[in-house]
C-alpha cells in the first residue's frame, strides 16, 4: 500500500508543480510554490544526495516555518536577482550612502579623482569589456538602477509593486542593467576599502577575507577574477554575497541546505550587519543557485 501511496504522491507533486509553473516561463522569478512539492519534484529517487536534500527541506519546513518558495532562474545572475527582487517587492528604501555619494558620479570619480584607468576592463556579464565606452555604459546602468529602485519604493501599494516587478523581471535587458550596476557599486566599495586599509581604518571582517585571496589581493584582480565573470561564467561567491549585503545595506539571511543539522544551516551575509538594516531571506542547495523562501510568521 505504501508503494501505491508513494507513487500517487509523486505523480500528484508533478501535476501540482506543472500547474504552478504554467504561464510563468518568461519570468525570471516565479510565483510561490509549495516548498515540499518543489523538493519532491526536483529530488526524486533514493540516491544519497536526493535523500539528504529531502531531509534538509523537511528540516527548514518544520523548524523555520518555511512553507513555500519562489523559484528563481538558475543562471549566473541568480543571487543578485533573488536579492533585488526582494528589495523591490518589499519596498525596501534606497541605501543612504548611495544618496550621499550620488552613485551616478562614481565612474567619473574613479577615473579622474583616483586614476583607475583600468576600469576600462570592466565587463558586463556575457558582454566583454568595451574600452572607453565603459564609463558611459556604466553610468546608464547606474541611472536605470537608481531610477527603478526609487520609483518602486515610492509606490506604497504592494499590488502596484508586484506589477512593476513582473515587468522588470520578465525583461532580460532591464534586469542585466540592474545587476551590472550592483557589480560596479561593489567594485567602487572594494576600491574604497583597499584605500582605507592602507590608511589603517577598521573595516568589516569580510574585506580581510576578500583581500587575503591570491585572486583578489587588490581591486584590479578582484574585478578581473571575481566580478567580471558574474553573470557570465560564475555566480556570486559567499564573500561577494557579504559585499552585496554591505553595499545595499541588507542583512541577507541564507538557509544553506547542505549544512542541515548543523548550526551553519543559517548564516548571515555579512556577519557584522547593522541592526537597522532590512532583512531578506534566501535558500540554497549549493551556495550558487538561490531561491526565495516565504516564511510564515
Amino acid at each position: 500500500m505504501w508503494q501505491h501511496s508513494k507513487a500517487f504522491f509523486s505523480k500528484w507533486c508533478n501535476v501540482q508543480c506543472q500547474v504552478s509553473y504554467r504561464g510563468q516561463r518568461n519570468l525570471s522569478v516565479n510565483a510561490e510554490v509549495d516548498m515540499l512539492l518543489y523538493c519532491a519534484k526536483k529530488w526524486k529517487g533514493e540516491a544519497h544526495r536526493a535523500r539528504q536534500m529531502r531531509k534538509a527541506y523537511e528540516e527548514v519546513f518544520q523548524k523555520y516555518h518555511i512553507r513555500s518558495v519562489r523559484p528563481v532562474k538558475d543562471d549566473n545572475y541568480c543571487a543578485l536577482r533573488a536579492v533585488l527582487f526582494q528589495i523591490f517587492s518589499q519596498g525596501i528604501p534606497f541605501p543612504g550612502w548611495m544618496k550621499e555619494k550620488d552613485i551616478l558620479k562614481l565612474p567619473e570619480k574613479l577615473l579622474y579623482s583616483q586614476g583607475c584607468n583600468w576600469i576600462q576592463q570592466f565587463s558586463f556579464g556575457p558582454e566583454k569589456y568595451a574600452g572607453e565606452k565603459v564609463y558611459g555604459k556604466v553610468r546608464k546602468c547606474l541611472e536605470f538602477f537608481k531610477n527603478q529602485w526609487t520609483e518602486i519604493y515610492n509606490s506604497k501599494d504592494s499590488a502596484e509593486r508586484r506589477k512593476m516587478c513582473k515587468t522588470i523581471f520578465s525583461d532580460e535587458s532591464k534586469e542585466n542593467k540592474l545587476y551590472e550596476a550592483i557589480k560596479f557599486i561593489m567594485l567602487y566599495l572594494v576600491i574604497e576599502a583597499h584605500e582605507n586599509i592602507k590608511e589603517g581604518h577598521n573595516l568589516p571582517r569580510f574585506f580581510n577575507l576578500l583581500f587575503s585571496r591570491e585572486t583578489s589581493s587588490d581591486p584590479l584582480s578582484f574585478m578581473l577574477n571575481h566580478l567580471n565573470p558574474i553573470g557570465d561564467t560564475i555566480g556570486t561567491e559567499q564573500v561577494e554575497m557579504c559585499l552585496v549585503g554591505y553595499a545595499l545595506e541588507l542583512k541577507i539571511k541564507v538557509f544553506r541546505l547542505t549544512k542541515f543539522k548543523t548550526q551553519d544551516i543559517q548564516v548571515f551575509y555579512p556577519e557584522d550587519y547593522k541592526r537597522d538594516w532590512h532583512e531578506i531571506c534566501l535558500v540554497t542547495e549549493n551556495d550558487r543557485h538561490y531561491n526565495i523562501p516565504i516564511i510564515n510568521r
